[in-house]
């Protein structure tokens, strides 16, 4: 039973203060409510039903059911490497505190710079791709029995209005998060498999299991051959793990939130681990009951909804039946887009907090105790990174690439920086000992595979409407945090700040422009060693 006593919140507060930090943000969440965050984001029935149209033409049945245990396993690495690392430094600014840390002191600021803003992209991208998924399940449902039209804009406009709803219960209703934790929690678990069991059950016939594991189709071209015969089979399979990847994506949360758990230490750690793992069983479930309930292949691809889970919905249960459940799933879409921006602004709180964004930013209401600035930021940018869908067919599949390129890169700085220089890594309670740097290498390694394959263009031809965005946003990004820090970022922006050591100092943290003119002076410097006697 975790402790939940003042000793343990005394403790907490302690490796914080040893990090340099008030405590700010209230501590009350559990493990499981930590688990359960990283859990509602990563959220399998999201990005599977979502990108299960991209699934089935990007090498098909499959390279999904494959590709999803490969992934999984992949990714676990990555889990791991990032586990060890916020066992060891437990606080809400996540990778890009991690890189200020484990850097040598001179590139420490620059690790932390670049790296904050791959994560800031990544947050706010897979906050676009989980409500703009929503949005299209939605206008794509209303079109089951009615004479309802989606187009571009009527989608956009639900997702701005699903947006609005998430800023505002993340605003003023934080005391309700963790109610809606525990809920999502249910419905992703409990929820889910009893839809699988009913599918599975209710389903006329089944798909043989040469067709679920075996099958590989190539729907990449737009009226001309595919990827697969313009280049190689292999490059659709590639290209194709795009689903399984994005799904498990998110597991960060579980270090957004490690200065609101108790017990960060370990309840962090274990919250990655579990949630990568849990989401990876519950995931392949979902994929394999999917599959084998396909009614017609030909159908389920070419479906009139353009969303075959739909299809496949309405072949066994009927319009009522399809609506009823596809509204289960788009209320677990719903609390996944609802935790992701909680995440996202706690990571924008702690990038603000430390001089990365405008310290505008870096204030958590009294009243409230929500960072309601960055709540309200992070839904901006992500309505700004959907409008180019009134333009693009493939906004949302670059936008999911963007969000898992983002992440991912983020995920792989800090862990690149201790394999390279492991003196600087002192290790928490979470320890993988002999087995650190090997994890490490690989987690880098597949992490600088999926960054390449997933800028590629994955319909034929290329044109306007089928561009794959995400080379550009990625390199605009890389663009702004390079030029931006050689052109005038190194000169003030040292790494976290300190609040603790700021105000020893005798800085007056809420005056506008004191930490940036003690930073000019070399008031502020990147020792990290701080210890609270």
């Amino acid at each position: 039973m975790e402790s939940q006593g003042p000793d343990m919140q005394i403790t907490d507060e302690h490796k914080l203060a040893e990090l340099g930090y008030r405590q700010d943000l209230k501590r009350d969440w559990s493990m499981l409510h930590n688990f359960g965050v990283s859990f509602s984001i990563i959220s399998v029935i999201t990005g599977l039903t979502t990108l299960f149209q991209y699934g089935l033409n990007t090498g098909g049945p499959g390279v999904m059911s494959v590709g999803w245990i490969i992934v999984s396993f992949f990714t676990m690495f990555v889990g791991l490497g990032m586990a060890e690392i916020v066992s060891a430094i437990p606080t809400s600014g996540g990778p890009y505190f991690w890189a200020a840390i484990l850097a040598p002191k001179h590139i420490s600021a620059f690790a932390s710079w670049v790296t904050g803003w791959f994560n800031l992209l990544g947050q706010v991208a897979v906050t676009t791709g989980i409500t703009f998924g929503l949005a299209n399940l939605i206008s794509t449902t209303a079109t089951a029995g009615t004479s309802y039209a989606p187009t571009a804009g009527k989608t956009l406009g639900i997702f701005a209005a699903l947006l609005w709803s998430h800023a505002v219960i993340n605003s003023f209703g934080v005391h309700l998060l963790r109610y809606l934790n525990n809920t999502s929690i249910l419905l992703h678990s409990v929820g889910i498999s009893c839809f699988c069991i009913a599918v599975l059950a209710k389903a006329p016939n089944h798909q043989t299991a040469k067709f679920v594991f075996a099958t590989f189709y190539d729907g990449t071209g737009v009226e001309v051959d595919g990827w697969s015969v313009r280049a190689t089979p292999a490059y659709v399979a590639a290209c194709g793990v795009l689903m399984s990847q994005y799904t498990i994506t998110g597991f960060d949360a579980s270090a957004h939130l490690s200065e609101e758990t108790r017990n960060a230490e370990w309840s962090a750690p274990l919250g990655v681990l579990m949630s990568i793992g849990v989401s990876a069983v519950f995931g392949f479930f979902v994929i394999l009951a999917l599959l084998f309930s396909i009614q017609d292949f030909d159908t389920t691809v070419a479906s009139d909804f353009e969303q075959p889970v739909l299809q496949i919905l309405v072949d066994i249960f009927g319009s009522a039946g399809a609506i009823a459940l596809m509204t289960l799933i788009m209320v677990c879409v719903y609390h996944c887009g609802l935790f992701s921006m909680t995440s996202n602004s706690r990571m924008m709180f702690g990038f603000a907090r430390d001089g990365g964004l405008p310290h505008f930013f870096d204030k958590v209401d009294k009243r409230y105790r929500a960072p309601i600035r960055t709540i309200w930021l992070g839904a901006f940018l992500s309505f700004l990174l959907a409008v180019p869908s009134l333009g693009s067919t493939v906004a949302f599949s670059a936008a999911t690439s963007i969000a898992t390129i983002g992440l991912y890169v983020s995920y792989g700085l800090p862990i690149l920086i201790g394999l390279i220089w492991p003196r600087n890594f002192n290790k928490g309670p979470f320890n993988l000992r002999f087995a650190s740097r090997a994890i490490a290498l690989v987690a880098v390694l597949w992490i600088g595979f999926i960054t390449i394959i997933f800028c590629l263009p994955t319909a034929n031809p290329v044109d306007s409407q089928t561009l794959n965005y995400t080379p550009v946003a990625v390199g605009i990004v890389t663009l702004w945090a390079l030029g931006s820090w050689f052109l005038w970022a190194r000169r003030w922006f040292t790494g976290p700040v300190r609040q603790i050591q700021a105000e020893r100092l005798g800085i007056d943290l809420e005056e506008p422009g004191a930490l940036e003119k003690a930073e000019a002076q070399g008031k502020l410097g990147n020792d990290v060693d701080i210890k609270i006697q």
